[in-house]
């Protein structure tokens, strides 16, 4: 059982200068490789890693074709400015490809996390010659992944494999014992700007998590740009995440005097700490009045636009 470090225990120096020590001594004179999404786990545990391995830390941004509008760039610049140089490798017709045809939750995350580990990153860490995958798996991931809730795509050891025999590596996960908000310390105490540290939560399979149905890069386009329609509206509120959900049944519109079988994008906005329980925002009605005219007027396709309030649980923060 894991033991969690609370926010009244979290010695935030002391928790990096430790943490920096042990992933020293589990890498040696290797090389280790980590994947940078611009979420805050994995820019907290990028970080660390270089604070602690320096050039023998190999960091990457997948480009899996998941991500948000413009974060790749966003991201590789951030830490660029940090003195982190980061390669980005371009993967997205493989995570397309793996999840062609998939519409059950748990078979897209299972083909996102293979894709991830054994294609992507199996073939980095042989080309690289890395025996460690450093990432930045928390308490919560755990849990969730335990209990049933989900399967998270970053849990292992607790599920029983052994990442060495399964994948070929090692995977060291420093921020496992913390929670969203002690990772949010520890990363002010690495030096991370709070531009990076303040971001919402985003989910490892990326929008692949927010397409319920088959994931095509039409339907990616979709639910990419309602995103961006629904983070820029909420940015100001002070929740804890945001997003937009696409739906898989076309639903009746009216466009121009005439019906119009569209797209139905739900909108979910959350006030939690840990993410363990999460409550839905009140958001004013005229947010969500405007988000609704502004998705069904800039997101083609799209006539309909709900706002989920049902609390976690028993919802739960992402729709997969």
């Amino acid at each position: 059982m894991i033991q969690e470090i609370g926010l009244k225990e979290l010695d935030p120096d002391k928790f990096v200068e430790e943490q920096a020590e042990s992933i020293k001594a589990a890498v040696g004179d290797g090389i280790a490789i980590n994947a940078l999404s611009g979420g805050v786990d994995s820019s907290v545990v990028t970080m660390l890693g270089h604070r602690a391995l320096g050039r023998q830390l190999r960091t990457v941004i997948v480009q899996n074709g998941l991500l948000r509008e413009g974060e790749t760039e966003w991201v590789s610049t951030v830490f660029h400015e940090l003195g982190v140089e980061v390669e980005i490798i371009d993967a997205r017709m493989e995570f397309l490809d793996s999840l062609k045809g998939l519409t059950d939750p748990e078979e897209k995350r299972e083909a996102v996390t293979n894709t991830f580990y054994k294609r992507v990153f199996g073939r980095l860490v042989r080309e690289s010659g890395a025996r460690f995958l450093l990432q930045g798996t928390i308490l919560t991931d755990v849990d969730e992944t335990v209990a049933g809730i989900k399967r998270q795509h970053n849990v292992f050891a607790q599920l029983g494999i052994d990442p060495e025999e399964a994948l070929g590596y090692q995977i060291i996960e420093p921020l496992v014992r913390l929670r969203k908000d002690g990772v949010r310390i520890a990363g002010r105490a690495l030096g991370l700007p709070e531009e990076m540290l303040g971001r919402i939560p985003f989910p490892g399979p990326g929008l692949a998590a927010r397409i319920i149905g088959e994931v095509t890069a039409e339907r990616l386009e979709t639910v990419r740009k309602a995103t961006v329609i629904v983070e820029k509206a909420l940015a100001g509120s002070g929740a804890f995440q945001y997003m937009a959900i696409l739906h898989s049944d076309r639903v009746t519109g009216v466009r121009e005097g005439r019906r119009d079988f569209g797209q139905q994008i739900e909108v979910r906005c959350w006030d939690s700490t840990d993410s363990r329980t999460a409550t839905p925002s009140r958001l004013p009605y005229e947010i969500l009045e405007k988000m609704a005219a502004d998705i069904t007027d800039q997101v083609p396709g799209v006539v309909s636009v709900t706002y989920n309030i049902t609390a976690k649980p028993p919802s739960t923060i992402e729709a997969i």
